[in-house]
């Protein structure tokens, strides 16, 4: 590969932000603290530990230039913070038929647990989409992508989008929060059948959360 080839895709991919989907996962394991241990997949602290000792090497191979260590490191990293999720809101919804939580436990881990689906579905959908961030940041075409954001729509040369629009991670997050709270992609129509069935399981977890929160609402009034 040329030499002034080689500098553009590196400085391609240096323009994908990463720093929000670092932050993310940590506050997924910030919030899973805020879960009483009856709920949580052995010791409270287990899950976030198997998560941030997954993240380090995640991290080190985007930096060193190893993008398919990255991927599979990424993927298995949210794997585990999904299962953790659905093992949870399932001992969550155990928990309330058989009224072993506090009230206040009770509601401190169904938002606990909202959040935190929003948090880690926009973190698939970044993940997956179009092959991963380092896929996309070296595309210049959007055929690959799983969601028709409505930039891609628009022509060339558009005043309502900057050049070369991509989707970056604060797209997905807002995609992800249409989808817990709307229970629909809304402005983002959904081309994919694995991200189909992903938005299918992630409006599901919402839905049983919410279910949560107002069952806990009507046995309060």
């Amino acid at each position: 590969m040329p030499v002034t080839k080689l500098n553009q895709t590196v400085a391609a991919v240096r323009n994908e932000l990463r720093w929000p989907a670092l932050v993310t996962i940590v506050a997924i394991c910030l919030l899973y603290f805020l879960l009483p241990e009856p709920l949580t997949f052995g010791p409270t602290w287990l899950v976030p530990a198997l998560t941030l000792l997954l993240l380090i090497p995640t991290a080190v191979a985007h930096r060193v230039g190893k993008h398919n260590a990255n991927f599979v490191l990424g993927i298995a990293m949210l794997s585990l913070v999904t299962a953790g999720l659905c093992w949870s809101l399932g001992l969550l919804i155990s928990a309330l038929l058989a009224k072993g939580l506090k009230p206040d436990q009770l509601l401190r881990s169904a938002v606990a647990l909202w959040v935190s689906n929003i948090l880690v579905f926009a973190s698939w959908y970044w993940r997956l989409d179009a092959g991963g961030p380092h896929r996309r940041a070296t595309s210049k075409k959007h055929g690959d992508s799983a969601f028709l954001f409505p930039q891609m729509t628009l022509p060339q040369g558009s005043p309502l989008c900057e050049p070369e629009w991509k989707p970056e991670f604060v797209d997905y997050l807002f995609l992800a929060f249409n989808t817990s709270t709307a229970f629909s992609p809304t402005d983002v129509p959904v081309l994919d059948r694995w991200a189909k069935a992903l938005m299918m399981i992630q409006s599901s977890i919402s839905l049983a959360t919410v279910a949560i929160l107002a069952a806990r609402a009507v046995n309060i009034l």
